[in-house]
């Protein structure tokens, strides 16, 4: 794998807030697909769609939080999901998940502030490599769940270090503990980027919203 594709990636999450993080994959969406898919072996689009895939109809509306380029789009749509949402921070990511044609809309918006979507909007959120340092905070499940619709699902992958380090063990089981949600299933460990970053793993968690 070229040094300049690894740099790349280092340099993003090197961002020092959610404004330089947004610039940068800007600058990054015209060759994301090419360094993680083809570079680095970006598995984890698949393997957390194909969880999802499991528990709900292909009828049902998903917001795909952290769309990135569309690659969970691209799987959803391969299983015959056509009422996708997608939304991100960045244009330029947008615009090319935009070009991809799966999604029904886009949004420019960002994890951990307030989604400007009504409550029960979802019947399922799926969100893959956002959850994790420089990104995403716990918080962010605040609003996955309000525009969840009640047994909805939300499903999300995690570096296994980050959700033990990180504040997310304690947010996920805080919620759970306040009936916000209940874990249905957690995938083990896998190597979401196995040409890339060999020693990274990953885990798919699928919970579903609780009718309070």
């Amino acid at each position: 794998m070229p040094d300049q594709h690894q740099n790349r990636v280092q340099w993003v999450y090197s961002s020092k807030n959610n404004s330089e993080l947004t610039k940068r994959y800007d600058e990054w969406s015209k060759d994301y697909d090419k360094d993680l898919t083809e570079d680095f072996g970006w598995t984890a689009p698949k393997t957390a769609a194909d969880f999802l895939v499991k528990h709900i109809r292909p009828d049902s509306i998903v917001l795909d939080a952290g769309a990135g380029t569309g690659l969970v789009g691209m799987v959803l749509a391969a299983h015959g999901f056509q009422n996708i949402t997608g939304m991100d921070m960045s244009k330029g990511m947008l615009e090319q998940a935009g070009r991809k044609g799966v999604y029904a809309q886009l949004d420019q918006m960002t994890l951990g502030e307030p989604l400007e979507y009504d409550s029960d909007t979802f019947d399922a959120v799926i969100s893959v490599g956002v959850m994790t340092l420089g990104h995403a905070a716990p918080e962010s499940f605040d609003e996955l769940v309000r525009i969840t619709k009640p047994n909805g699902f939300i499903v999300f992958t995690i570096r296994t270090d980050v959700y033990l380090n990180n504040g997310f063990k304690e947010k996920q089981e805080e919620m759970a503990m306040k009936k916000f949600w209940g874990m249905i299933e957690v995938s083990e460990e896998f190597q979401p980027l196995p040409v890339g970053e060999p020693d990274v793993k990953h885990q798919v968690w699928v919970y579903q919203v609780l009718d309070y």
